[in-house]
């Protein structure tokens, strides 16, 4: 599976074990950054990263800030992205099943480096809903002129 990664320096830590650990586990990584903890911007990273799975280059991201609003609120400007601020496992899981969400935000500020590998594995490993679930993303999409 090919991931973006994007980070702000208030998530550079959390996000350099979680680029490490990604490719233990045989993901392919594309890494927008940022690479330091010196003060960016976060839609300066994000948004590329988001794009890139609106754009199909990659298959999912994962958007790292300090609280993951500011992520959060970057990914879903992207025609065709569905980004879900998780804070623990089963939100690593109902955001694929009931919100088909393709880009994975976590805050760093709220969470450590083991939580953050058992919400990846579950975003990763879960399919994307189907039925109903479907049903109400493409309501998003109707109504609100995005998806």
């Amino acid at each position: 599976m090919k991931i973006a990664l994007g980070t702000d320096h208030g998530g550079f830590e959390l996000m350099q074990q979680i680029r490490n650990y990604l490719r233990r586990i045989d993901c392919e990584v594309v890494d927008f950054g940022c690479h330091s903890t010196d003060s960016v911007d976060y839609p300066d990273y994000g948004l590329p990263a988001a794009r890139a799975v609106a754009d199909n280059e990659c298959d999912r991201a994962i958007l790292v800030c300090t609280t993951g609003v500011g992520m959060s609120m970057v990914g879903n400007k992207v025609k065709g992205v569905r980004a879900a601020l998780c804070f623990n496992q089963e939100m690593g899981v109902l955001c694929r099943e009931h919100n088909l969400a393709n880009v994975l935000v976590l805050a760093a500020k709220y969470t450590d480096v083991e939580t953050a590998k058992k919400i990846i594995d579950n975003f990763l490993a879960t399919p994307a809903g189907t039925g109903r679930h479907a049903r109400r993303v493409a309501k998003i999409e109707q109504l609100c002129g995005s998806s």
